[in-house]
């Protein structure tokens, strides 16, 4: 039988090797083929707009905000809607076609440039073609994916900043441009390397645009303890990644007798000054993403996803669950706004003001804030525990949680790391281990969260800053080790990143991605030192020497 779809983007992908059936995610063959049309059409937008830019032409900033939400929607776990596929396609094919009638040379265009199309069945009829498995050759295949999903990534903090009124032009146009070259069949493999190299020296000035964004927007985080409890006032649940989706929620529940809690990687909005004053910003409810099913269930209340993270919810709460930006479920009211200082949450708020509390399924709080402008603050004291021996060796640990039973592994190490180590995390991968009793270094947590997976900008700031502490050429020279859990593409912008930035060893899991053909990983072990992991006992041993 002929598959149905190809989809190897996540680290869930059916036996390590791609889904062909039906997405592991919950995305059906028919949204995974718009999926891809949506990212063939986007290449041939940034084809265009990499033309007009060489014929010194401007490339509105409304474009650019396309290319990106384009990409941010087909992050995996983002949107299920395929209406909102057919629309985003029809929309980048028609203002393509408007760019197109801009272009004084229209030679050699590929095809995806002048593609276009009449009807829903052409563009079902294209999308049977142009995915993934349209490139033959593997080696080509696993790095042309490889950038792509680091752009996804990248598409993802862009848009965060952008609806920060923040945005990079270098940024954008190095991101078309790509998408443009991943079109060109006569790139080798040593050039798609370098392009892999540099969509990761790209990726920090994304997150380091980002990191500005926020900072500069809400204040630097700082130490916070975090409520995990619950309030007995009817609540809304923010999930996803957005804090100015988080901001205008606030404003608008003021006085409502509503309070608004954190769901995972929400979670380190509290650790942010601005968003201290907020009385109703009452705590974190639950844990990583691929638990929501119980957790929304027993929450009670209405839940807005504001990025990617949706779990395809179960009938009894799909009337509670709100989606807004580039996230989308059938059946689930959508919160349109795109100007992000114009939506309106009355409807979710209304509704909340029906329901229960929500119901307590744990008590205490979590410890985060450790950012960079943060750690440097402790840099004296960190020095002196590194100096004394006190700390012996850093473990950067972050990343993503999931579903598989495998990822006990990431619990069962921080628990087994010596009592002289400590956890540098970002991300949901916080959750296999941020609620554990490992006490602390003379006064120093052994679990420092920094934020959000984009976060992990401030860990390499981190290492940087030890690096240049020690007067250490290398900063493989530092008593730190990288052992990262991944599971979608956000993660892969952050590992090209950190190659970026020299850094070697890096060992992921629970599984190596799957995009990568055994030539490509080669290459990645032997240049870069790119690991697996086994189990615990054995893992700390090469680890700790």
């Amino acid at each position: 039988m002929k598959d149905k779809m190809f989809c190897f983007q996540c680290q869930e992908t059916a036996g390590c090797t791609g889904c062909t059936k039906f997405g592991v995610c919950g995305k059906s063959p028919d949204l995974a083929r718009m999926q891809d049309l949506l990212i063939y059409t986007t290449k041939g937008l940034s084809e265009v707009t990499t033309r007009l830019r060489e014929e010194g032409k401007q490339v509105s900033s409304e474009v650019n905000h396309i290319v990106t939400i384009n990409l941010f929607t087909t992050i995996t776990n983002a949107n299920f809607d395929d209406a909102i596929f057919y629309e985003r396609v029809k929309e980048t094919l028609n203002i393509k076609e408007q760019l197109l009638s801009l272009l004084d040379n229209k030679s050699n265009l590929s095809e995806a440039a002048l593609y276009n199309a009449n009807s829903n069945e052409d563009m079902d009829e294209k999308s049977t073609k142009v995915g993934v498995l349209a490139t033959k050759d593997e080696d080509i295949r696993s790095l042309r994916e490889l950038i792509i999903y680091g752009i996804k990534g990248l598409s993802a903090y862009m848009k965060h900043a952008n609806a920060l009124g923040y945005d990079d032009e270098s940024i954008n146009i190095f991101m078309q441009s790509t998408l443009s070259k991943m079109l060109n069949d006569s790139l080798t493999v040593d050039e798609l390397i370098a392009l892999t190299l540099e969509t990761g020296k790209v990726g920090v000035d994304g997150m380091a645009l980002l990191d500005s964004a926020n900072t500069s927007t809400y204040g630097n985080p700082e130490i916070t303890k975090v409520n995990i409890g619950v309030r007995n006032n009817p609540g809304i649940l923010v999930s996803g990644h957005d804090l100015k989706d988080l901001e205008l929620l606030l404003k608008q529940t003021e006085g409502t007798g509503i309070d608004v809690y954190t769901h995972s990687e929400m979670l380190p909005a509290h650790y942010y000054p601005a968003f201290k004053k907020y009385s109703h910003f009452a705590g974190n409810y639950g844990n990583a993403w691929w638990k929501q099913k119980e957790e929304f269930e027993s929450f009670n209340g209405p839940i807005l996803m504001t990025t990617n993270c949706i779990v395809p919810p179960k009938d009894s709460y799909k009337d509670r669950l709100y989606t807004t930006g580039a996230t989308g479920f059938v059946g689930c009211t959508h919160i349109k706004g795109e100007s992000e200082d114009n939506k309106d949450f009355s409807a979710i708020i209304e509704q909340a003001k029906k329901c229960q509390p929500p119901i307590e399924i744990e008590t205490g709080e979590i410890i985060g804030g450790f950012a960079h402008n943060q750690v440097f603050a402790l840099a004296d004291q960190v020095v002196e525990a590194v100096k004394t021996g006190a700390i012996k060796k850093f473990f950067v640990m972050a990343g993503c949680d999931g579903r598989a039973k495998s990822r006990n592994y990431y619990t069962d190490f921080a628990k087994a790391l010596p009592n002289d180590t400590v956890i540098l995390t970002a991300g949901c991968a916080k959750y296999k281990y941020n609620k554990l009793n490992l006490g602390d270094i003379n006064g120093i947590p052994r679990v420092l969260d920094a934020g959000q997976c984009n976060d992990s900008y401030s860990l390499a700031l981190i290492a940087l800053k030890l690096k240049e502490v020690f007067e250490l050429q290398d900063i493989n020279e530092l008593p730190i080790a990288f052992n990262i859990a991944w599971y979608e593409q956000k993660a892969v912008i952050v590992l090209l990143s950190l190659l970026y930035l020299g850094v070697k060893n890096i060992h992921l899991g629970p599984t190596l991605p799957a995009f990568l053909s055994p030539n490509v990983a080669k290459v990645l072990v032997e240049n870069f030192g790119i690991g697996g992991i086994t189990n615990v006992e054995d893992d700390l041993k090469m680890f700790l020497g």
